[in-house]
């Protein structure tokens, strides 16, 4: 948007819609507007730096609060990090049927970590980005309105889907660890229908195949689809509230104050759902 140029709701919404995107353009780095024609290999650099940031404070907190643990009288902080560990612990305890010693800490870091970047919301929507805005025209000279920052990694469907393609992976990892390259081509092809005659078995694998691809694949577009979709529209009414001008703080508490149950509600189904996956590609009773 060039300068002096009058921000309409809908190039207000745009701007705070749009990640900064950093790719490469005849071998040398380009920056936003520059990445539109650059092709497929572009990296969206405030979803990269605000998940990273947040997982680094994620370990930093949790591991401060382990190396001050004591059997004494615990401080706060170590109060609540005690109560997330054994929250989460109960919840691998009670869905998880297999045994692994990866699932409890995956399903903390997961639960943690979807966590904080969900937080990001609750932050009013302008701060951030205008702050940005600031810093790129007084010390780089960039029109304030060029600088585009997205500070919600969730409500980037690149972000939810690499987190579904990671538990998908490990699916696909525990189904053939218990059961075998050979079990989980029987599970793809001889279920759900089944059949004593081993014509009849035969003719069905096409549809059993069908099926259960069917069903795999959705597993990770549902994890994706859902957290994302989830933020993004409550970024939406963010945005929303934000173009109301001095407004903004009160609407923003209001709707903030809802918000929290569904930061708190995504990450947690987040969480569920890979410990139910998990614990289904895990089991061997067929």
């Amino acid at each position: 948007m060039a300068a002096g140029e009058e921000i309409t709701l809908t190039g207000h919404i745009q701007h705070h819609l749009t990640n900064a995107k950093m790719c490469t353009v005849d071998g040398s780095f380009a920056f936003n507007k520059a990445c539109s024609e650059a092709g497929f290999w572009t990296w969206h650099i405030d979803t990269l730096a605000w998940s990273i940031g947040l997982g680094l404070i994620f370990l930093f907190l949790f591991k401060k609060a382990a190396n001050k643990a004591s059997v004494g009288v615990p401080g706060k902080f170590q109060c609540f990090v005690e109560m997330v560990v054994e929250f989460v612990a109960n919840n691998v305890r009670d869905t998880f049927n297999g045994k692994s010693k990866l699932i409890a800490p995956l399903a903390l870091t997961i639960f943690v970590w979807v966590f904080l970047m969900n937080l990001m919301d609750l932050i009013p929507v302008d701060f951030l980005p205008a702050f940005a805005g600031f810093v790129g025209e007084t010390a780089f000279g960039v029109d304030s309105q060029d600088v585009y920052m997205k500070i919600v990694p969730t409500t980037d469907i690149n972000m939810t889907a690499a987190l579904a393609l990671g538990v998908f992976t490990l699916m696909i990892g525990y189904s053939i660890k218990i059961k075998g390259v050979l079990g989980f081509i029987k599970e793809l092809t001889l279920h759900p229908f089944h059949a004593a005659n081993p014509v009849v078995q035969a003719l069905l694998i096409p549809f059993n195949l069908l099926l259960e691809t069917i069903a795999l694949i959705a597993k990770p577009f549902s994890l994706a689809l859902r957290l994302f979709g989830n933020l993004y529209a409550g970024e939406l009414i963010f945005i929303l509230i934000g173009a109301v001008g001095l407004m903004q703080l009160p609407l923003h508490f209001l709707w903030a104050v809802f918000h929290i149950l569904v930061i708190v509600l995504q990450a947690f189904v987040f969480m569920m759902l890979t410990i139910v996956y998990l614990s289904q590609a895990s089991s061997d009773n067929h």
